[in-house]
C-alpha cells in the first residue's frame, strides 16, 4: 500500500524540549508554521525552529495537535503497524496472556505501546479496534492489514471499527461503527482467567468489556469466600462473577442501565446457571446506598465511570468520590473491604487517594489501605507519557 503522503511542522522556538524528553504530544500552541494542504488525519514531520527534525506523528485540529508516530524519519505504512504490532504482541506473550483459559487482552494501548491514539483488544477470533485520532481513522485499513500479518488468519476472523464514540464529530459521522473484516458467525464469548464473558461490542461501553480490571478482578476472588457482596456500577458484572466463584455468600449487582443489568444477568447464568445467590438491581447508585441496610455487606466494590472527563471537571469529580465512599464507609460491616477505583485520567493518584481519606475522615471509622491498585500489564504506561497512568484503586480494610 502506498505511503501516507507527510507535510512540515515547525514549531515555536524552544517549543521542542518535550519531544526531546520523547513525550509524545505536540499542542496547537507550540506550532508556528504549517504547510499549506495540511488537513485532519494527514501524516506530518515536526522540525524545531532551527529546522532539526523532532518526529513523525498524525496531525488533528484541537488542543492536542500531533501524536507522535516515531521520533525517526519514518514512513508510516503497513510495515510500520506491523513492527509496532508485533512488539505488542510479543510484550503480551511475556505478560503471559495467550493461553487456554484466557483469551480476552489489550493488544494495542495507545502511547503504552508507541501507537497514540489507537486501541485494539482481542476477544478470541475478534479484535475490536478503537481510534482516537483521525490519523488512526485514516490508517485503518493498513491498521487491519498489519494485524492480520501478525495474527495470522487462524486467529484473527473478525475486526469490529467502533470509533463513533471517540473520534471527532465529522471523522465519526463518515466513518461509523462497522465490521472491516468478517461479522459473520461471530463467537461474542470471550475467556478470562477460566471464566466465560459476554461481549457485546456493538453496543456496549468501550470496546464492549473492561478488560482493565482483570487483575483487580481476581484479588477480589480472593477475599470473596463466605462475604456479601455489593458490586455498584456493575456494568457486565465481573468483579460479581469473580466473586461468585471465590465462594461468595451473596452477591448484589447495581448499575442504573437496566441493558447493563441484564448483561450482569446473562453472565451469571452463562458461568453459574440460576444461582440463588446473586441479585441484580438497576437503580441509581447513591439512591441505592442511600436505602441499603447499615451491615448488609462487608465487601463493596466502588468502580464508577470516569467522574472527569477533562481538568474543568477535576474538582466536581474530586466531591462525587468523596461522597460516594462516605456513603459506602457509612454502611460497610465492621472487618468489611472496600475495593474503590477512579479511571479518570484527569484525576492524580494523590488527588484520589485524598478524597478517599477524606470520606474515611468524615465517617470516623478505622480505615487501613491494604493494596493501591492500577492497571494490568496489557495496558503498559510509556514512561515518557505518564498521562497513561489512568486507573487508580484502593483496598481499605474497615474496623
Amino acid at each position: 500500500m502506498e505511503t501516507n503522503k507527510s507535510y512540515r511542522i515547525t514549531l515555536r522556538p524552544k517549543k521542542e524540549e518535550s519531544l526531546k524528553r520523547f513525550h509524545p504530544w505536540v499542542f496547537s500552541g507550540a506550532i508556528a508554521n504549517r504547510e499549506p494542504g495540511l488537513q485532519e488525519g494527514n501524516v506530518v514531520r515536526v522540525f524545531s525552529a532551527n529546522g532539526e527534525f523532532l518526529g513523525t506523528g498524525h496531525y488533528q485540529e484541537g488542543s492536542i495537535s500531533v501524536r507522535i508516530l516515531s521520533f525517526s524519519d519514518e514512513p508510516i505504512d503497513v510495515d510500520f503497524y506491523s513492527r509496532r504490532i508485533a512488539s505488542a504482541y510479543r510484550l503480551r506473550r511475556i505478560i503471559g496472556l495467550l493461553h487456554a483459559a484466557n483469551n480476552s487482552y489489550r493488544l494495542i494501548h495507545g502511547e503504552g505501546d508507541n501507537l497514540p491514539g489507537l486501541i485494539v483488544d482481542i476477544y478470541g477470533k475478534t479484535a475490536v479496534v478503537q481510534a482516537h485520532s483521525s490519523g488512526m481513522d485514516a490508517d485503518k485499513e493498513m491498521i487491519v492489514e498489519a494485524l492480520l500479518e501478525v495474527l495470522g488468519k487462524e486467529n484473527l476472523e473478525n475486526v469490529f471499527y467502533k470509533s463513533e464514540g471517540t473520534l471527532p464529530a465529522r471523522s465519526a459521522i463518515e466513518t461509523g461503527d462497522r465490521y472491516l473484516l468478517g461479522g459473520e458467525h461471530v463467537d461474542a464469548v470471550a475467556l478470562e482467567n477460566g471464566l466465560k464473558f459476554n461481549i457485546d461490542w456493538l453496543r456496549g461501553q468501550k470496546t464492549g468489556f473492561f478488560i482493565d480490571q482483570r487483575e483487580n478482578r481476581s484479588l477480589l476472588e480472593k477475599y470473596a469466600a463466605g462475604r456479601d457482596l455489593l458490586n455498584m456500577f456493575c456494568y457486565t458484572g465481573g468483579f460479581s462473577v469473580y466473586a461468585m466463584r471465590g465462594g461468595a455468600r451473596s452477591v448484589h449487582s447495581v448499575d442504573s442501565s437496566s441493558k447493563a443489568v441484564m448483561l450482569t444477568d446473562e453472565n451469571i447464568r452463562l458461568n453459574f446457571g440460576e444461582d440463588p445467590r446473586h441479585t441484580s438491581y438497576a437503580e441509581d447508585a447513591f439512591k441505592f446506598l442511600k436505602c441499603a441496610s447499615t451491615d448488609a455487606y462487608d465487601l463493596i466494590v466502588l468502580d464508577p465511570p470516569a467522574f472527569a472527563k477533562h481538568r474543568g471537571a477535576i474538582n466536581n469529580a474530586l466531591q462525587g468520590y468523596k461522597r460516594l465512599n462516605l456513603a459506602a464507609l457509612e454502611k460497610i460491616r465492621r472487618g468489611g473491604l472496600l475495593f474503590t477505583f477512579s479511571c479518570s485520567q484527569a484525576i492524580s493518584k494523590e488527588q484520589f487517594r485524598l478524597a478517599v481519606f477524606s470520606a474515611a475522615a468524615i465517617s470516623g471509622r478505622k480505615v487501613s489501605i491494604l493494596h493501591q491498585l492500577t492497571q494490568p500489564a496489557d495496558h503498559p504506561i510509556n514512561i515518557y507519557h505518564p498521562e497513561g497512568e489512568y486507573l487508580k484503586g484502593l483496598v481499605l480494610h474497615v474496623e
